[in-house]
């Protein structure tokens, strides 16, 4: 069987007194919300910008997450793409490298833009897998695919994160 229930619409105080307590309900959600907020703020806030930015660069853009060391490497405008290689395509910005302390862990490679997003330069961390520059090599070639490395890095929008997986990898920073 169906009932029917009347529902009345009009400005009743009962019903503003209703709406009333949700408001009041949505104020305390969001003062619990700031406040969580505020105390994991609090933990961040023992360390530095850069801390905090490489570990959420490599949060979200590192290959691999379960490293052991998140080594960082600053490495200044001018500086080889290939510093074994003397006729390299520079840096044309100052950059961070990330990688983990293993091979398979990675690496990234960027400029902070100081906005929340970075330039992603997609360099190999071993140019011909650690090999020494092969003989045969053409030479223009290479300089080209680096030219393209230069002029189409990727900005990437770098996501705040959760605090405490960002604490967990600045833990593990190790600069060289």
């Amino acid at each position: 069987s169906t009932s029917e229930i009347e529902v009345d619409v009009g400005d009743s105080e009962e019903e503003t007194n209703i709406n009333d307590s949700n408001s009041s309900k949505e104020q305390v959600d969001t003062e619990q919300k700031d406040s969580s907020n505020a105390k994991e703020h609090s933990e961040l806030s023992k360390y530095s910008s850069r801390q905090i930015e490489y570990a959420r660069v490599w949060l979200q853009l590192g290959p691999n997450q379960e490293i052991d060391n998140l080594y960082v490497k600053h490495i200044p405008k001018g500086t080889p793409l290939n510093p074994d290689d003397d006729t390299s395509i520079k840096y044309p910005e100052d950059v961070i490298q990330l990688s983990g302390s293993r091979l398979v862990d990675g690496v990234v490679t960027y400029s902070s833009n100081g906005d929340g997003t970075i330039n992603v330069y997609n360099v190999p961390l071993r140019w011909y897998g650690g090999s020494p520059t092969p003989e045969d090599l053409d030479k223009e070639k290479v300089q080209e695919e680096m030219r393209n490395i230069i002029n189409n890095t990727n900005k990437v929008y770098i996501d705040p994160n959760y605090e405490k997986k960002v604490i967990a990898v600045i833990k593990k920073i190790k600069t060289n």
